[in-house]
């Protein structure tokens, strides 16, 4: 979850500093330190307190189920347990060579140990009950023990595939369609399920280098500074970049490595590779070659990073795939690269005809930019267009959905909370020791002056909470959604460290995204913690777990500041009046309840730490948890008779693009059964009939 305000920091002075160190690992922990130290905006204190938090943050993330180290390697590391800050300080890398070297040695004593436990039948009669609480699970003291933990944690895993086995079985002999195996083949079956999944996940660490080990422990430092300060590793900032931007040059296909065999898994619709219409799903890629006369480079067992590197490229330049075709057939296919834009990335619209009025819905997955370019592609723009071609389509008000949008780009949410309003001030921005600077909306122009509902949840972040704040305060729109949002109120900057080296001979350096601000409502009170507290409350699947700032670790404080000055929205309508009638209908709505039920019911399984390894006391307890979720399944049968369409620019499109017609026909069935989308419909119809009131209210914030 992320707001970026900038991706270059050149105006900042301590980037003027510049570094250099043969040793690229302590030059990395050198660049860190300095940027944390001089630009963070709530820098920490170096000392035996922090250095315990790395201490045992890093080896839970090393070792989160405590089947790896002993109780002996956590006595020898633990010498080390309030010297991080010195070593952090000297750029000495004692601690992370010492379990680097252990870890990569207890991960290969751990081959043999798993499928030792995995090759002799596990007993699914005895009584033994297994504990997911890994947190307070002591490690163990002999090679005894640590088998005994793998055969807990694996007969684990494989009495599901044994669950699984036994009723497809089942269902197989009601249906004749095969001859029934023995509960000794089944368990036998199962276990070899689980042992290709170890198989398969140990192909994925084997694939690790030092750097991506190395990058760990680095963000066991820097997220003690607060949750969204991070370190991105050069693959990692590639990815990121993507994902904030949603476009890439390159085929257009997405990849999955399984044991040495690089398979497409998906071919991305508008593509260069959709367009050929020659790649398939399930093509495995043996080489890749350049347009050029270098050979073809074997990618059989290579890492999918470096795999991924070679089929990336520029614009224009070629790429030469050696398939091995679903067929079984070799064959060599020729791709041209190009920009590949991932549709899910961006916005899209739809409208809806309710009680004779055209309503239009956006929904926006993030406020996407390209940091390269701000006039290209973004989330400001795009929604600007999607308003325009929804008031062609004669809409009498609009929803935007920011529900599990987790934020983006700073400067795209001031740009778009200008299409609802004439002019003024749009978030606070407060950098330590420094006055405050508030973002403002100069475009008189209003895109939509017509009703607008609000729609988020407890994954609506960052720019999402901004948007929901600044409409909010205004009385520019109706917030629906959950009790509070995520409470993301911070701001973060990515800095290139390439930047800041001089001569740099070490290849690629990363990226750090760090904290360097915190944004504040227009009235004054951060969303930071807090988030943004809807107009009308309504429960969702998340009202009962913990997926919130708050529930995250070393998140910054909540505080506020002077409110700006601001006028409230002068085609002012009976506020109050409406939500308490979206309140009455929420209280007396029978899917709500439902839904409410079964986020409580949600919560108590999640929550549910000791499981039984009898399988007859595990059926039973699996044929209790789905009686229990028998009175559940109506929530999937919820109607509400509304019948969403795209719009004419996009069904032109779908004539020639199947994966879009058929993503967009799921997309209006889910609004279909949407109880959310339902009543932000009648929050719209509620203001239609009373919009606009004029009142002269010019109010101030400060009041």
């Amino acid at each position: 979850m992320l707001l970026v305000l900038l991706l270059a920091f050149a105006s900042c002075s301590f980037t003027t500093k510049k570094f250099s160190d043969p040793d690229k690992d302590k030059l990395l922990v050198q660049l860190i330190t300095y940027v944390l130290d001089q630009g963070h905006f709530s820098p920490k204190d170096l000392n035996d307190s922090f250095s315990e938090q790395v201490f045992d943050d890093y080896l839970e993330q090393l070792d989160p189920f405590k089947r790896y180290f002993y109780a002996s390697d956590i006595k020898e590391f633990a010498v080390y347990k309030d010297k991080l800050d010195d070593q952090i300080k000297a750029y000495d890398l004692s601690f992370f060579n010492l379990t680097h070297e252990r870890l990569l040695q207890r991960l290969e004593e751990s081959k043999q140990v798993y499928k030792e436990v995995l090759s002799e039948p596990f007993n699914f009669n005895i009584k033994e009950d297994f504990s997911t609480d890994y947190k307070d699970l002591p490690y163990v003291n002999s090679k005894k023990e640590m088998k005994n933990r793998w055969r807990q944690q694996l007969k684990f895993s494989t009495i599901a595939n044994y669950d699984d086995l036994i009723s497809q079985q089942e269902n197989a002999v009601k249906n004749n369609s095969e001859k029934p195996k023995s509960l000794l083949e089944i368990e036998k079956e199962a276990r070899e399920t689980t042992l290709k999944s170890l198989d398969e996940l140990y192909d994925f660490i084997d694939d690790r280098q030092r750097q991506d080990w190395f990058s760990v422990y680095i963000n066991a430092i820097v997220e003690e500074f607060d949750p969204h300060t991070f370190y991105f590793a050069p693959e990692e900032k590639d990815r990121f970049d993507v994902a904030m931007s949603g476009n890439f040059e390159g085929i257009g296909a997405r990849l999955q490595k399984k044991m040495d065999v690089i398979t497409i898994n998906e071919i991305i619709s508008g593509g260069p590779a959709w367009r050929q219409n020659k790649l398939e799903v399930g093509d495995q890629i043996l080489k890749v070659k350049q347009d050029s006369d270098e050979p073809a480079v074997n990618v059989v067992g290579m890492r999918l990073d470096d795999a991924v590197k070679l089929i990336k490229g520029p614009k224009g330049t070629d790429v030469i795939l050696t398939l091995k075709k679903v067929n079984g057939t070799i064959e060599d296919l020729r791709i041209t690269r190009d920009v590949v834009e991932l549709e899910e990335t961006y916005a899209k619209s739809s409208t809806v005809i309710k009680d004779g009025k055209t309503f239009g819905v956006i929904n926006l997955p993030k406020f996407y930019v390209d940091f390269e370019d701000y006039n290209k592609r973004n989330a400001a723009s795009d929604i600007k267009l999607e308003i325009e071609r929804l008031k062609a389509e004669g809409i009498e008000g609009l929803v935007l959905d920011l529900r599990n949008n987790g934020g983006g780009s700073l400067q795209t949410v001031v740009d778009m909370a200008g299409l609802f309003i004439k002019e003024g001030p749009i978030v606070q921005v407060k950098t330590a020791g420094e006055p405050k600077e508030v973002l403002n909306d100069k475009d008189r122009s209003i895109v939509w002056d017509g009703p607008l509902v609000i729609l988020v949840n407890e994954l609506s972040a960052s720019a999402s909470e901004i948007l929901a704040a600044a409409m909010q305060d205004y009385k520019r729109a109706i917030v629906i959604g959950s009790k509070q949002t995520y409470g993301k109120g911070t701001v973060q900057n990515v800095l290139d460290l390439n930047r800041m080296v001089r001569n740099n001979t070490n290849g690629d350096m990363g990226a750090l995204k760090f904290t360097t601000q915190k944004f504040y409502r227009i009235n004054g009170g951060s969303t930071q913690l807090e988030g943004v507290k809807s107009d009308v409350v309504v429960p969702d699947r998340y009202s009962y777990i913990n997926v919130g700032e708050k529930d995250q670790e070393n998140p910054l404080a909540w505080d506020k500041i002077e409110p700006a000055d601001y006028t409230l929205w002068e085609n002012y309508f009976d506020y109050n009046s409406t939500i308490e009638k979206s309140k009455e209908r929420m209280a007396n709505n029978e899917q709500l309840k439902l839904i409410d039920q079964n986020a409580q019911w949600v919560k108590k399984i999640r929550d549910r730490e000791i499981y039984s390894l009898n399988y007859d006391d595990y059926k039973a307890t699996l044929k209790l948890n789905e009686e229990e979720a028998k009175r559940f399944d109506k929530l999937s049968d919820y109607k509400t008779n509304l019948t969403f369409k795209s719009l004419p620019y996009e069904n032109k499109q779908m004539e020639i693009d199947s994966v879009l017609k058929q993503k967009r026909e799921r997309w209006h069935e889910s609004l279909s059964q949407d109880v959310y989308i339902e009543e932000a419909l009648n929050v719209l119809n509620d203001l239609k009939m009373a919009y606009p009131v004029k009142t002269k209210v010019a109010t101030n914030a400060k009041q």
